[in-house]
């Protein structure tokens, strides 16, 4: 893992442009969550999510003004199943935050969005107004959220390798334990052990694909 250098990561996300992840959130998707994120930054992107929005009244407008503010959003729509808990209930909040993200694009706003799933075809049933929209199917698998990162990013700087990519995931995931205990949280999924995972992903992006910092 890189020597956590805060003048070093700011300056790392001078030019960086910003991805929106709309992921689940829960321990079972956890690696897949470690992975996009490992994923995004190894593209030169800063990840952010819901994850760091406080909550407050204005929680839909501050969504929108987080969304819109990033040239890019990836919407993963894997769990389309009830969970658990009584009452068994869908998940609203990924294809409604999908579409505050179409929304603003078609409304003229400058913003790419790009939608995941684990399962081929699923989304003509879950989602049919996405007909002939491309999904990007990773299977449920590291390596096929880092495939389909590349097929989505096809422009981008720079063009990290799936190699690359699992480098950065496996020393990001070394990394979990150490952040929980700094930040007292029992879970990767708020605000501020989100933004850890995202600064050492960024040093990590330096050392790995960038070749900077050794």
């Amino acid at each position: 893992m890189p020597t956590r250098n805060p003048g070093r990561q700011a300056r790392s996300n001078v030019s960086r442009p910003s991805v929106f992840l709309n992921l689940p959130y829960d321990r079972q998707f956890e690696p897949l969550f470690l992975a996009y994120i490992a994923g995004v930054t190894a593209f030169g992107m800063t990840p952010h999510a819901t994850l760091e929005i406080p909550g407050s009244a204005r929680r839909l407008d501050r969504i929108f003004e987080l969304i819109s503010s990033c040239p890019y959003s990836i919407h993963d729509l894997s769990r389309v199943q009830l969970d658990r808990n009584a009452p068994a209930t869908p998940r609203f909040n990924m294809p409604f935050e999908l579409g505050l993200a179409v929304a603003y694009e078609k409304s003229g706003g400058r913003h790419a969005w790009f939608v995941f799933e684990s399962m081929d075809r699923r989304i003509m049933k879950s989602l049919s107004d996405l007909n002939g929209t491309d999904v990007y199917i990773h299977g449920g698998r590291l390596d096929g959220v880092f495939a389909q990162l590349g097929n989505a990013f096809l422009r981008t700087q720079p063009r990290p390798t799936v190699p690359q990519m699992q480098a950065i995931y496996r020393a990001l995931r070394t990394s979990v334990a150490g952040i929980l205990h700094e930040t007292g949280s029992n879970t990767l999924f708020a605000g501020r052990p989100f933004q850890e995972l995202s600064a050492i992903a960024i040093g990590l992006t330096d050392e790995v694909v960038l070749g900077r910092g050794r």
